[in-house]
């Protein structure tokens, strides 16, 4: 089981296929099978049950997703990008949420700071990330130069478009006019 939290989502989609219930297969197959017929270089896709947290995993509160990820490049290893399909009643919900986790050493700086006692000596190393942060923020959230970013739309724009592709399929072969769906990404890519 692995773990994805909300604040790691940096740009998501989302639409609602009315009577669209018990196909979530057909949306994670035709996705997986658009984005292998692109030849997208080192993309990587596993399907995994995950969850929003660990207890709640533990709990057995688990969905299934396509995970598809971009290998060529190092510097794009923090994001992720996690298709789902679930049924909602008589509906299908179909989703997208590109991840940016965070690198391992922020992830051990932020575990010393809930420590008690010792999270004082790791209080200059967190002034030190915050500046970091900061600006990051001015530059737009990311730490990417621009053919990183043109990486990371290529890879994540070719995932979204195959997956409109399995959706479109699917509401066609359900008599629905996918036209009125909305295509554009709701994040700091704006994909369309």
């Amino acid at each position: 089981m692995a773990i994805v939290r909300k604040e790691e989502v940096v740009d998501s989609w989302s639409v609602l296929i009315g009577d669209g219930q018990g196909r979530a297969g057909e949306i994670f197959n035709n996705t997986d099978s658009f984005i292998r017929e692109t030849k997208a270089p080192d993309v990587k896709m596993e399907k995994k049950a995950m969850a929003p947290g660990i207890i709640r995993g533990i709990f057995g509160t688990k969905r299934d997703f396509l995970i598809v990820t971009q290998k060529g490049n190092p510097r794009l290893k923090p994001f992720q990008m996690f298709i789902g399909a679930r049924d909602y009643g008589n509906n299908l919900d179909v989703s997208w949420y590109l991840t940016q986790r965070p690198g391992f050493w922020i992830r051990v700086l932020a575990f010393f700071l809930m420590i008690p006692v010792v999270n004082i000596l790791f209080i200059p190393f967190a002034f030190l990330s915050g500046l970091t942060s900061m600006v990051r923020e001015r530059r737009g959230g990311l730490d990417l130069d621009l053919f990183d970013e043109q990486d990371l739309r290529a890879y994540v724009t070719n995932a979204h478009h195959c997956l409109l592709e399995a959706v479109e399929k699917l509401m066609v072969d359900l008599h629905q006019d996918p036209s009125k769906m909305e295509r554009k990404s709701r994040g700091f890519l704006g994909i369309s």
